[in-house]
């Protein structure tokens, strides 16, 4: 859903029970309906990510062992001198690399289709941010990428589930660097924002036409040839579950700005962690 000044949100379908106009309805005649619709889709949900997680798993086992014969034929042909024995190791190689790729696949679609039961705790944005960006820094610099870090001090303590939106925010930091295919700035910024926290991911890069960005949340979406399409839709999801939300501005040859939302508990309002 495009919003106002060029962003696009996900956002969860609204039911709208009937009504007359001016009509209050009574909460017990909404909420069980809602709760009904929500429930069945959930268990929906959860029973196609079981299927198509045991069809992926069920792929993989096979693919191991071609893997597995692929390295030990590459083995026989990697001292091979005569013309057929180079050109059988160099259709070895090729099969070797589309089973990695198609393993990447398999990973990829498994972390996407799982039913995540978050372990949220009491956790410090910036914290969570500063451990990315320094894991990021060695492939930024190889990159000839600048981060720029401004982490608001005193930024309220929010619940995060720390190894999933790890995961989350390192799919947002390698698109920004996928942008930057000849180097740039990569400014990464922290702040409350009403009754919660927010964190802007702002690159140089190649930005975004409008149909990208119309798109760029679907799974199995992507620009890139080697791409899975499915970083994106991993992150939003993981962050949506942390009832969270993610935006994006972007415009074509000026870059790309992400903003994630956070919600702030209200048992943790007069809380904060500080990161120096």
């Amino acid at each position: 859903m495009r919003e106002p000044g060029g962003y696009a949100q996900a956002r969860p379908p609204a039911f709208v029970p009937d009504a007359c106009p001016g009509e209050v309805m009574p909460l017990s005649d909404t909420s069980a309906p809602l709760n009904d619709v929500n429930q069945k889709l959930v268990d929906q949900y959860t029973e196609i990510a079981r299927l198509a997680g045991g069809l992926a798993h069920e792929i993989k086992n096979p693919l191991s062992t071609i893997r597995l014969n692929m390295e030990l034929l590459a083995e026989d042909f990697a001292e091979g001198e005569s013309q057929r024995e180079r050109r059988a190791l160099a259709k070895v190689q090729v099969v070797q690399r589309e089973c990695r790729r198609l393993q990447e696949l398999l990973d990829n679609f498994l972390s996407f289709a799982k039913v995540r039961k978050l372990n949220q705790e009491p956790s410090s944005l910036n914290l969570q941010v500063k451990q990315v960006i320094d894991f990021f820094r060695p492939k930024a610099a190889e990159a000839d990428i600048e981060i720029i870090d401004y982490l608001a001090a005193d930024l309220p303590t929010v619940l995060l589930d720390r190894e999933a939106f790890h995961g989350a925010l390192l799919n947002l930091v390698l698109n920004a660097e996928q942008a930057m295919s000849e180097g740039g700035q990569l400014v990464v910024r922290t702040g409350a924002v009403g009754d919660g926290v927010k964190l802007d991911l702002i690159d140089t890069g190649c930005g975004m036409s409008a149909e990208t960005q119309a798109h760029i949340f679907d799974a199995f979406f992507s620009t890139k040839g080697s791409g899975s399409g499915l970083g994106l839709p991993t992150a939003r999801k993981i962050i949506e579950a942390h009832g969270g939300s993610i935006a994006l501005q972007s415009e074509p040859g000026h870059g790309t700005q992400f903003t994630v939302k956070l919600p702030l508990p209200a048992r943790l309002e007069d809380q904060s962690i500080r990161v120096e």
